[in-house]
């Protein structure tokens, strides 16, 4: 598969970060699997950063100063994937695509964006004909669905003044489609309904005469034009997408709209770098150092009282034996990322028994097991190397981990990288909560198909709504944009719905 192309300077960088979870997501429409749509998007990305740098050189060459209009980078990046969608149909990869989009490709529809300019669609014309700062505005705003806190964050607006400001750049777009709906060549019948079209969507209380609602039934030109100058109705998200992106651009749309009211916002902002959450998810209290050392030195007190206590009616060098020791050798004040409930607490400091079912679900929560009693290894609940000198028969082995994760560094730059995280479940699932922990401090600063929460290094990723459930055996990807200094090396101590999970080369 090829390689993410690597960035050239901050901008660059940037771009990827901003841009790269909205290509995949398209990509991820047009293919018919996980893999295809990694490989369309990351050969779709590399087309539009080739794109760009032969602009920007072209600019720089003229000596002007000025550049030339095009579409903003995320449209700009989208029509990538269509143009290398249409590629690997020519070149024999078409089965990699949707069966739908393969027909579209061979269409007319398909045809018009690679046509004669003044034949486009109405909204691709009218947006790249605005300036690039109103053209961002706008389509972070109607079609990727942000909230105008983030697009004003990002683009270095005024908040109380952004909204403002997209009307009046709504505005604009409305004139630019309109200065480009009058140039189309058109029919004579097309052109007699040009100046009662502008009059009819300039106003919202405006009815449509029953002649012209006829006339755009049939004609799509004139019904394309109607959706980019009404722009009230709520219809402007819709006209952007489909007009500007082509076949599945409806389908986008929602499937934006969906990750934004989820909280998957794309975009490096401050915030999401420097909480390691989510932009437009309530911030969760995080533990901080103090709470860590705290909650360890709890636990060892718990185990140690635990440990002290009979068992079984062993005496001496049973319960002397007991006294710290663990199952795989591990400390009882490092019990990793996941501390014990308060619950499991209480219930870990009742009285031992002979049985050993009051006091040992806390101790196994806690990594630490006494070992002289071979009736306690009996029930299956360990295999430290203690109860296998005791010769317990019913002693077994550690269940397998009911998952595998791949974990794979897709692409790497100075300071940031790119990673695909691939799990496998034998268990059907409803929902999945994949935990990590990072060993260089890196901090994960984009995620899609996931949401995501990080303290300190370990790393919490969340299903989104659309692949929560998982079949038996089945399998469900993810990735996300970091950050990292000095070293990056792999993530490790997986855990599925806070089950231990194998990690897999």
């Amino acid at each position: 598969m090829p390689d993410l192309p690597t960035p050239q300077n901050a901008a660059e960088a940037a771009l990827l970060s901003e841009c790269w979870d909205a290509v995949l997501s398209y990509a991820d429409l047009c293919t018919s699997g996980s893999a295809s749509a990694t490989r369309l998007a990351t050969e779709a990305f590399t087309h539009g950063i080739d794109e760009l740098r032969a602009a920007t050189a072209a600019s720089k060459s003229t000596g002007t100063g000025r550049r030339a209009l095009r579409l903003p980078r995320i449209p700009l990046l989208l029509a990538s994937v269509r143009t290398v969608a249409a590629a690997w149909e020519t070149s024999g990869l078409g089965h990699r695509l949707d069966p739908d989009l393969r027909l579209w490709l061979h269409s007319d529809k398909a045809a018009r964006y690679v046509g004669p300019p003044l034949h486009r669609p109405l909204a691709l014309r009218g947006l790249r004909d605005m300036q690039e700062p109103d053209a961002v505005l706008l389509w972070l705003a109607e079609v990727e669905s942000l909230p105008m806190s983030a697009v004003a964050r990002r683009l270095g607006l005024d908040p109380a003044a952004a909204s403002s400001e997209l009307a009046q750049v709504r505005a604009l777009f409305r004139d630019r489609c309109h200065r480009n709906h009058l140039d189309t060549p058109m029919d004579a019948h097309c052109r007699s309904y040009a100046r009662l079209l502008d009059a009819v969507t300039r106003s919202p209380s405006a009815e449509t005469p029953e002649d012209l609602s006829r006339h755009m039934a049939r004609c799509v030109e004139c019904a394309e034009a109607a959706a980019c100058l009404r722009l009230h109705g709520g219809g402007l998200p819709a006209a952007l997408s489909s007009g500007v992106i082509g076949w599945g651009g409806l389908a986008y749309l929602e499937r934006r709209r969906r990750a934004a009211e989820a909280g998957m916002i794309g975009g490096r902002t401050d915030a999401a770098v420097d909480t390691g959450l989510n932009e437009g998810k309530p911030v969760r209290p995080r533990i901080g150092r103090t709470g860590i050392l705290v909650t360890a030195v709890l636990v060892s007190a718990l185990a140690l009282t635990v440990s002290l206590m009979p068992f079984g009616g062993s005496k001496g060098d049973d319960a002397n034996a007991a006294q710290g020791e663990s199952t795989d050798g591990q400390s009882v004040a490092d019990p990793g990322p996941t501390f014990p409930s308060g619950s499991k607490t209480k219930s870990g400091s009742g009285s031992g028994s002979g049985t050993g079912t009051a006091g040992s679900p806390a101790v196994a929560d806690s990594t630490s097991r006494p070992a002289g009693n071979s009736d306690q290894e009996a029930q299956g609940e360990s295999s430290s190397p203690a109860g296998k000198q005791g010769g317990a028969k019913g002693s077994t082995k550690s269940a397998a981990p009911d998952c595998r994760v791949k974990y794979e560094i897709v692409s790497e730059w100075p300071d940031g990288f790119q990673a695909t995280v691939t799990v496998t479940s034998t268990k059907a699932l409803a929902t999945w909560s994949l935990g990590w922990t990072f060993k260089d401090g890196q901090r994960v600063g984009q995620m899609w198909d996931g949401t995501f929460t990080q303290d300190d290094s370990h790393v919490t990723a969340t299903a989104a709504d659309y692949n929560k459930t998982v079949a038996a055996n089945g399998t469900f990807t993810f990735g996300f944009l970091g950050s990292w200094t000095g070293s990056n090396s792999a993530a490790r101590n997986f855990t599925l719905n806070k089950a231990s999970c194998q990690a897999v080369g």
